[in-house]
C-alpha cells in the first residue's frame, strides 16, 4: 500500500497505457482475419502513423537503458553512434522506402523471405532469411527482454525474474490478437511517450548534474579526461563498426522494413521519412549523452544496464511524478521494439517455414492462427533465455544487428536496385557472411576490427561476383518492375 500510495501516478498511467492496448488490440483482431491483414495491416496506413511506428519500434530499451548508459563507459566518442543513427534513417526511407512499397505491393509479398523468393525465384532463399531472421529477432528479443527486466527489477523492487513475467504477459496478449494494425497503433502512442520521455531524461539528469555545460568539465578531470579521446574506452575503428552495425539495421532490419509494406502510396513515403528521422534525432540524441553526465551523479557503474534504471529510482535527480512517467515511457519502449520483433519472427516462421513445408494446409485461417501461436513461443524463449542472458543489451543487439546487415545489405539493397541478382548469389552472401562473421569473433580480430566489416565485404563481394558470373533471374515480373523503377523513379 504504502508503494501504491508513493506512486499512484504511475499506476493511474499503467490502466490507461493497458485500455489503449486493449482498445488496439480489438481494432487489429477486426482487420486480421487474412493473412494480409493480420501481417501489414492491408497496405492502408499513412506515412505520419507508419513514421512515428517506424522510430518507435528502433528506439527501443537499447535506446533508453543500453545505449544512455554505454556513453558511462565509452565517452564522447559514443555519439557518432546516434550521428549513424539518424543517417541511416533518411537512407532507409529514401532508398528503400520507395522501392520496397512498390514492389511488394505489386508481387502481393507480407514478409521480407516473401519478397527475396520472389525477387531470386527461390523458395530455398525464402527458408533460409526466414531462419536467420527468426535466430535474430530471438536474440534481439533477450535484449529488449533485459532491459525491460532491469527497469521493472529497479522500479517496483521485484525479484528480476518476477520483472520478466510481468513483461511477458503484457506483450503476448495484444501482439497475438491484433497483429501489425494493434502493434502500429500502439506504436504511435508509445512514440509519443517515448519523444516526451526523452526530453525529460534529458532536462532532469542534466539538471541534476550541474546544467548542460558541466560536459566541458569532464576533459579536465584526471579520471574523466580520457572519454574525450578518440580511443577512449575502445578503439575507435571497433566502436565505428559498432556504430554501423547497429545503424544498418535501419536499412533492413525486417521489423524497420516490413514497416514500408503497410504503406498505402507514393505520398505516404514523402510524409514518413520526416517524421521518423525527426522522432530518432530527438530520441537518440537526447538519450546518448546520458552516460556522460551519470558521471557527476554516480560514482562506479559495473553494469551499465542499470545506470538509467537507477537514476529514474532516485528521488534527488526525478521528481517523484517525472519518475513514474518515464517508467511507463520506457516500458513503452520496451512494447514498441517486443511486439514489433515478436510479430516479424512469428509471421516469417508461420509463412514461410511452416507454411512451406506444410502448403496444402496453409490457409489464410492458419497461417494467422500459427503465427499467433508463434508469437507467444518466441515471447516465452526469449523471456527464459533473458533470464541468464548471454551478455548486455548493447553486445546483444549489435551482434543481431550484424547478422542482419551482412545477410541482408547485399540481397535487399542490391536486389532492390540491381538487376542482376540470383538464388545462387543471394545464398552464397548468406553462407559466406554468416562464416566469415563468426570466424573473426572466434579468432579475436573483434578487438582490432569489429566483425561486421569484414562479414559485410565478404557477403557483397561474393554476392556481386557471382552475379556478374551468373545469369539474372528471368522472370519477366521481377525484370520489367525492377527495369521500370530504375528508370522512372518517382
Amino acid at each position: 500500500m504504502r508503494w501504491l500510495a508513493a506512486h499512484w501516478f504511475a499506476v493511474a498511467l499503467f490502466l490507461a497505457y493497458t485500455g489503449l492496448l486493449v482498445l488496439h488490440a480489438r481494432a487489429g483482431l477486426r482487420r486480421g482475419k487474412t493473412a494480409a491483414g493480420f501481417f501489414i495491416g492491408g497496405r492502408r496506413l499513412g506515412g505520419a502513423v507508419i513514421g512515428i511506428s517506424f522510430y518507435a519500434t528502433f528506439a527501443s530499451t537499447n535506446s533508453y537503458v543500453g545505449n544512455a548508459g554505454k556513453g558511462y563507459e565509452y565517452g564522447a566518442p559514443w555519439l557518432t553512434v546516434a550521428v549513424l543513427m539518424v543517417a541511416f534513417a533518411w537512407l532507409s526511407w529514401r532508398i528503400v522506402a520507395p522501392r520496397m512499397r512498390h514492389f511488394t505491393a505489386a508481387w502481393g509479398s507480407l514478409t521480407v523471405p516473401d519478397f527475396l523468393a520472389t525477387r531470386f525465384a527461390s523458395e530455398r532463399v525464402r527458408v533460409a532469411s526466414a531462419l536467420v531472421i527468426a535466430f535474430s529477432s530471438l536474440l534481439y528479443l533477450v535484449a529488449v527482454f533485459k532491459g525491460a527486466g532491469n527497469l521493472l527489477q529497479v522500479f517496483l523492487d521485484i525479484p528480476y525474474p518476477l520483472a520478466i513475467g510481468v513483461t511477458l504477459a503484457m506483450i503476448v496478449g495484444y501482439t497475438s490478437v491484433g497483429g501489425f494494425l494493434s502493434v502500429v497503433r500502439t506504436d504511435v502512442v508509445q512514440g509519443i511517450l517515448m519523444v516526451i520521455g526523452s526530453l525529460l531524461l534529458f532536462y532532469f539528469v542534466t539538471r541534476a548534474a550541474g546544467g548542460v555545460s558541466a560536459i566541458a568539465d569532464l576533459p579536465s578531470r584526471p579520471e574523466t579526461a580520457h572519454l574525450f579521446e578518440f580511443n577512449a574506452a575502445i578503439p575507435f575503428v571497433v566502436l565505428l563498426g559498432i556504430a554501423l552495425a547497429g545503424s544498418l539495421k535501419l536499412l533492413v532490419d525486417p521489423r524497420q522494413v516490413t514497416r514500408f509494406y503497410g504503406l498505402r502510396d507514393e505520398r505516404s513515403v514523402r510524409v514518413g521519412v520526416w517524421v521518423a528521422v525527426a522522432g530518432i534525432l530527438v530520441v537518440q540524441f537526447c538519450l546518448f549523452p546520458i552516460g556522460l553526465y551519470a558521471r557527476f551523479l554516480l560514482d562506479s557503474a559495473p553494469d551499465t544496464d542499470l545506470i538509467v534504471p537507477t537514476l529514474v529510482n532516485d528521488a534527488t535527480v526525478f521528481p517523484a511524478l517525472v519518475g513514474d512517467f518515464l517508467v511507463i515511457a520506457i516500458l513503452a519502449a520496451a512494447m514498441s521494439s517486443l511486439d514489433s520483433v515478436l510479430l516479424v519472427a512469428a509471421s516469417v516462421t508461420a509463412r514461410d517455414v511452416v507454411a512451406v513445408f506444410a502448403p496444402r494446409s496453409a490457409t489464410d485461417e492458419r497461417v494467422v492462427a500459427w503465427t499467433r501461436i508463434s508469437v507467444l513461443s518466441f515471447a516465452a524463449v526469449a523471456a527464459a533465455v533473458a533470464l541468464k542472458p548471454p551478455g548486455g543489451i548493447i553486445e546483444i543487439t549489435i551482434f543481431s544487428g550484424s547478422l542482419f546487415a551482412v545477410c541482408f545489405v547485399p540481397t535487399i539493397l542490391l536486389g532492390l536496385h540491381w538487376q542482376r541478382g540470383n538464388e545462387t548469389a543471394a545464398l552464397a552472401a548468406f553462407a559466406i557472411g554468416i562464416g566469415v562473421l563468426l570466424g573473426w569473433l572466434a579468432s579475436g580480430l573483434d578487438e582490432v576490427l569489429h566483425e561486421v566489416f569484414p562479414a559485410l565485404l565478404a557477403s557483397t563481394t561474393a554476392y556481386a561476383v557471382i552475379s556478374l558470373r551468373s545469369p539474372a533471374v528471368d522472370d519477366p515480373k521481377v525484370q520489367q518492375l525492377i527495369c521500370a523503377r530504375m528508370y522512372n523513379e518517382p
